[in-house]
């Protein structure tokens, strides 16, 4: 998961009346290419300079540079000041990130989020008409509609299978069936990891099921599956910072299966709303936001850090980056073949690496059981894929 505070709720794309269904973000996308206009960002620890607030209508790619002391993240919200249209997280000190959104004519805010907390230091931005259609047209429009239903299905289909299968966990927990409960966590997990950047896109739903402790503001309740999990895998006193873990009791376990079915619950009920639809840059972001969910928590083994089982996190992410690719292949080949064959093959090269470690099926190690030769390893892989994957946004939205 990405550690986000209660902000402003995000939008997929076409829900929003506003009607921003090519909005999307690139990870360390090229500052600006041929066909977007480049606007450069200064974020520090108590400002936001962009190089212009107004630009034409169309592609457009913002490249923060993060002049603070902390991780930070660039928003760009609608002009009612609460629906982020897209946002690149987690900027650290020292580092730059892009990303690339094409955005029809209107008002809307521009915000820096030093410490990853609270609305950020925001300003007016402005699009101006620049008299070209900012939405694809024609056969282009059909492959794209094409693709954003069969997403869209899928999502609904992964979510109901998180549904079923977090019932089953949950069945195994509050029962006391511990070690049957330990078998079901990766597996359960994996529905939500495939689709996780638009799990989090709705509003607070995220931080209510994923969380890790570590992410939860001061004065916020810690819920979700890292809570189970660290019940689960009960950490020593020097694990949990000097202090004994309490176990929760039997009225505790189940409040937090309750608190989780209903979350789960209303992601589902979000994803088959009528209402609920992507735009291609929606699912393009999702292929690159999935792959910065392995690159900053899952190589790292920050993500599941009681249980260790952040290879299947990793798997979940890799098969939901792929499935969201493979929907707009047809798309990108026609406006970039070379990007298309690159960003193949290089997630073809993670693929075959993980699957030297395991499988769903069959199962992952634990985490530490990996050297620091298997992280290099599959950290280059990553940061390899990485480069290419960043530049599918700009692609498909130029």
């Amino acid at each position: 998961m990405t550690a986000r505070p209660l902000r402003p709720l995000a939008v997929a794309s076409g829900v929003a009346a506003l009607a921003l269904a090519l909005t999307g973000c690139v990870a360390n996308a090229p500052a600006g290419s041929s066909a977007a206009t480049a606007v450069t960002v200064d974020g520090s620890d108590d400002g936001c300079v962009l190089s212009t607030t107004s630009v034409p209508s169309g592609p457009v790619t913002f490249t923060m540079t993060n002049s603070g002391s902390d991780n930070s993240e660039f928003e760009l919200l609608a002009e009612d000041g609460l629906r982020i249209i897209s946002e690149k997280e987690n900027i650290g000190p020292g580092t730059s990130g892009s990303m690339t959104v094409s955005v029809p004519a209107g008002e809307y805010y521009t915000a820096c989020v030093p410490g990853l907390v609270g609305e950020g230091v925001r300003a007016s931005f402005t699009v101006t008409d620049s008299g070209t259609a900012v939405e694809p047209t024609g056969s282009e429009k059909e492959r794209i509609d094409a693709a954003a239903a069969a997403y869209v299905g899928y999502v609904e289909d992964q979510t109901g299978q998180l549904v079923a299968a977090t019932d089953e966990f949950l069945t195994a927990y509050t029962s006391g069936d511990d070690e049957r409960a330990r078998e079901l966590y990766p597996t359960a997990r994996a529905h939500y990891e495939r689709i996780e950047p638009v799990a989090e896109s709705f509003g607070d739903l995220d931080p209510k099921i994923d969380f890790r402790e570590a992410d939860v503001e001061p004065g916020t309740e810690w819920t979700g599956w890292h809570r189970i999990e660290k019940d689960l895998w009960q950490p020593s006193a020097d694990a949990n910072g000097g202090t004994p873990y309490v176990a929760l009791t039997t009225a505790e376990r189940q409040r937090f299966a309750d608190l989780l079915t209903a979350d789960t619950a209303d992601l589902y009920t979000a994803v088959t709303a009528s209402g609920f639809s992507v735009g291609i840059d929606t699912i393009a972001n999702g292929a690159v936001g999935l792959m910065d969910e392995v690159a900053t928590g899952k190589i790292t083994g920050e993500e599941e850090i009681w249980s260790h089982t952040d290879l299947y996190d990793f798997q979940g992410n890799l098969e939901g980056a792929r499935v969201a690719f493979d929907g707009v292949r047809d798309v990108v080949d026609e406006k970039d073949p070379e990007l298309a064959t690159s960003i193949d093959d290089e997630m073809t090269s993670v693929e075959t690496l993980l699957s030297g470690y395991g499988s769903l099926d069959a199962g992952y190690p634990s985490y530490t059981e990996l050297t620091d030769a298997d992280r290099k390893k599959l950290s280059d892989a990553v940061n390899a894929l990485s480069e290419p994957l960043s530049r599918l946004t700009a692609a498909l939205v130029s």
